[in-house]
């Protein structure tokens, strides 16, 4: 049960931006997607989150197609994508309280779960502060405060640490981490940074669209004998490019 795509295939006019990407995440943790800029990871979250239509391939959630937006979608997924859409002249509180009337909650949820999700992110004394006075870390940790707003069982995170610091990368990779284990939450996170994936994370490889790997970090690099996921990453890419030439 869970999150599951079959043979999902995009194009952009002529250029295939997926082709044939099938896929199971593993519940209850941190599923890294790894993957360099143009990919397919910013599509493949288009297609999950049904900003875009479907043009070939199905999309599961509790072995239930997904062919359309739909409430129960919205509700069961959270999701930060690469660019912020917070308001930077609303204050945080503000920003969760737009969120929460966007999903039919009561100010009376609203304010339970902003109190309870702010104490947790560390931002409790910042609710009446500006998005606009706040630094990249906390604004990120505003995003997924509002994400999980309305307490969803998945979470998809599109390059959520772009732009941070490492310090503040670090961070916010730490607290999904221990939300997965305190909450049971599923999370796809994108990412082309090999240093944010543990060895045990299951871990989705994905370049020119088209998936390459899907199995535990570990597994990944005993598979392509080397010791790091950096080298079985450039390992992979370095042998589908090759295999494009000839």
């Amino acid at each position: 049960m869970g999150l599951e795509v079959r043979q999902l295939g995009f194009r952009y006019g002529p250029r295939q931006a997926l082709d044939d990407v099938s896929f199971t995440l593993a519940a209850g943790q941190l599923n890294a997607l790894l993957g360099p800029n143009g990919a397919g990871k910013s599509t493949l979250y288009a297609l999950l989150t049904r900003l875009f239509s479907l043009q070939k391939g199905e999309i599961r959630l509790d072995d239930v197609s997904i062919t359309h937006p739909s409430s129960r979608l919205k509700q069961r997924l959270g999701v930060v994508f690469q660019q912020s859409t917070l308001d930077l002249d609303l204050s945080v509180l503000q920003n969760l309280e737009y969120h929460g009337a966007l999903h039919g909650l009561t100010s009376q949820h609203v304010n339970r779960a902003a109190t309870e999700l702010l104490e947790r992110l560390d931002l409790a004394d910042r609710r009446h502060d500006s998005i606009r006075s706040l630094n990249g870390g906390h604004r990120r940790r505003v995003e997924i405060a509002r994400a999980l707003l309305h307490g969803p069982s998945i979470l998809l995170l599109d390059e959520a640490t772009v732009g941070l610091d490492t310090a503040a990368r670090q961070s916010i990779n730490r607290l999904v981490r221990e939300l997965c284990h305190e909450q049971s939450l599923t999370v796809l996170w994108a990412t082309h940074l090999i240093e944010e994936i543990d060895s045990d994370d299951p871990v989705l490889v994905l370049h020119q669209g088209r998936l390459l790997a899907d199995a535990p970090a570990h597994v990944i690099c005993h598979k392509q004998q080397t010791r790091t996921l950096a080298e079985a990453f450039e390992r992979m890419t370095e042998l589908k490019e090759s295999r494009r030439c000839i």
